[in-house]
C-alpha cells in the first residue's frame, strides 16, 4: 500500500490484551536457512509482512517450491538450482544479504545485488564478508556481490563488533562446512538464538559458550522440520510504547518478558507501572511520564535501536528534558522533522537528540521515513487530539503484519485509506 495512507484520530487511551505476530528479525534468516540440507521445512506463525513476501520470491527464483496458507509457510528447497538471487526483491530488502552464507553453504557460490532496506545508515556489509572469508570464501565486488567457496572449512571467526547479520551469515555458512567453527564476539540477540534453535531441530550441532561465543560442529545432515516462530519483540515493544504514550493499560500474552528487560527498565525510570510474568507483560501508564535524562542504544541486551524512534515519540510529552544517543545507525533521527510538524521540541546534533516534553501534540500530515520511524509516527498520532494522516505506509508494512488490526483491538481509531 505504498500509495495509501493511515488515518489516525488520537487522544484515546489504549486498553486491552493482545498477542503478537511472529518475529520478523528471526524469520528472515530462518527462511534463508531453509535452503540448507534436505526435507521440507514448515514454518508456523510466519508473519505476513512485505519483507517475508520479498524473501519468499527470492527463494522461488532460486528454485524452491513454496506453499502459503495463512501464517504457515511450507518450503521444499530440493529444487534449488542457481546461486544467483535475481529480481527487484533481492535489491529491495536488506535481509537478502543472508543468502550469501546460505548459498555458499548449499552451492559453493553466491551472486547477490547490493542489499537495500531502510535508509537508516550506511550499514556496510564488510563484517559479513570478513566473517565468510575466514571460512574460506573469496569475494569479487563490483556492481554485484560475487562469492565462491569450493571448500568451506570450519575455523575461528572473529567479528569486529557483534553484528547480527554477520553472525547469521557466519552461522549459515558454518553449519554445512566441514569441521568445527567458533564465532567470537557473536551477537546475542534472541533472534540469533532462535536461528540456532531452528537449525538444531534440523540436526545441526550449535552451542553458546558462557562467554557468548558460538560453537558449531559443521557437516551434519539437516532434515525436515516443523517450527513455530516466537513473537516479535520489536512489535511487542512498539505496542507497549503506544499504550504508554496514550496513558493506557495494555497486556501482551504469550510473550517472554525478559526479552524486553531494557524497555521495562526504561518504563520504570519513566514512572510506568510494569508487571512481568513468565509469558506475559502488562503496562499501566495512567500517571504522568517522567523524562529520561540519558539513554543510548546498544546491542542486546542493551536498548534496541529498533525501538529508539518509537520511544522518542513517547518522550515528546514526558515531563522534562530527555536525551537519546543512537550508537548503532547514524540516520535513525530522520523521524524528527515529522515529529516537529506535530509540535514536538527536539534538537539533534550528531548522534544525540534532546527532547523537551510538551503538553500536547497536534495532528498533522506526515510521511514515514523508514520502518521504525513509521511506527513512531503512528505512536505520535495516537497522542494528538484530531486526525493525522501518515503516507509511505509501505515502510510500516515491511515489519508490522496489520498495525490497524492490532491497535484497533486495543481501542485505537485507526484505518487504512487509499488516498495517498
Amino acid at each position: 500500500m505504498d500509495l495509501g495512507s493511515l488515518e489516525i484520530t488520537g487522544g484515546v487511551p489504549l486498553h486491552g490484551e493482545i498477542r503478537i505476530q511472529g518475529s520478523k528479525n528471526a524469520v528472515l534468516p530462518i527462511l534463508a536457512a531453509c535452503i540448507l540440507g534436505e526435507g521440507v521445512c514448515v514454518i508456523e506463525n510466519c508473519p505476513q509482512i512485505k519483507d517475508v513476501a520479498d524473501t519468499l520470491e527470492i527463494m522461488r527464483h532460486l528454485g524452491c517450491q513454496i506453499q502459503c496458507a495463512g501464517n504457515t509457510v511450507q518450503i521444499d528447497a530440493s529444487g534449488v538450482s542457481t546461486f544467483e538471487t535475481g529480481g527487484e526483491e533481492a535489491a529491495r530488502i536488506r535481509s537478502s544479504v543472508l543468502f550469501l552464507g546460505a548459498l555458499l553453504g548449499r552451492m559453493g557460490k553466491a551472486v547477490l545485488p547490493l542489499p537495500g532496506g531502510c535508509a537508516i545508515g550506511e550499514r556496510p556489509i564488510d563484517q559479513h564478508i570478513a566473517a565468510l572469508r575466514q571460512l574460506g570464501a573469496r569475494f569479487y565486488l563490483e556492481e554485484k556481490i560475487t562469492a565462491d567457496a569450493a571448500d568451506l572449512r570450519g575455523g575461528q571467526v572473529y567479528l569486529g563488533m557483534p553484528s547480527v547479520g554477520a553472525t547469521e551469515n557466519a552461522i549459515l555458512a558454518s553449519v554445512p562446512a566441514q569441521g568445527e567453527t567458533t564465532i567470537f564476539h557473536a551477537a546475542r540477540e534472541p533472534e540469533i538464538d532462535e536461528l540456532c534453535e531452528f537449525l538444531r531441530r534440523r540436526g545441526a550441532q550449535i552451542s553458546r559458550t558462557p562467554e557468548g561465543d558460538l560453537r558449531i560442529l559443521g557437516g551434519r545432515r539437516l532434515g525436515a522440520v516443523r517450527y513455530r516462530m516466537k513473537p516479535d519483540r520489536i512489535v511487542a515493544g512498539t505496542y507497549l510504547l503506544a499504550a504508554v504514550a496514550t496513558r493506557g493499560q495494555v497486556a501482551i500474552s504469550d510473550f517472554p518478558c525478559q526479552e524486553l528487560n531494557a524497555l521495562t527498565t526504561v518504563f520504570h525510570d519513566m514512572g510506568v507501572s510494569t508487571i512481568c510474568g513468565e509469558d506475559r507483560i502488562e503496562v499501566n501508564a495512567e500517571r504522568p511520564l517522567r523524562a529520561l535524562p540519558y539513554l543510548e542504544t546498544a546491542p542486546y541486551p542493551g536498548f534496541p535501536t529498533d525501538l529508539q524512534s518509537p520511544l522518542m515519540a513517547v518522550l515528546c510529552r514526558a515531563r522534562g528534558e530527555s536525551q537519546i544517543c543512537e550508537t548503532i545507525f547514524e540516520n535513525r533521527f530522520r523521524t524528527i522533522p515529522e515529529l516537529q510538524k506535530m509540535g514536538a521540541r527536539i534538537c539533534a546534533e550528531g548522534r544525540c537528540a534532546v527532547v523537551k516534553g510538551v503538553p500536547a501534540l497536534v495532528p498533522a500530515g506526515l510521511a514515514a521515513p523508514d520502518l521504525r520511524g513509521g511506527a513512531a509516527l503512528v505512536i505520535a498520532a495516537l497522542q494528538a487530539d484530531g486526525t493525522s494522516v501518515i503516507r509511505n505506509t509501505g515502510y510500516i508494512e515491511r515489519g508490522y503484519e496489520d498495525i490497524c488490526r492490532d491497535l484497533r483491538a486495543l481501542g485505537a481509531e485507526i484505518r487504512w485509506s487509499d488516498n495517498g
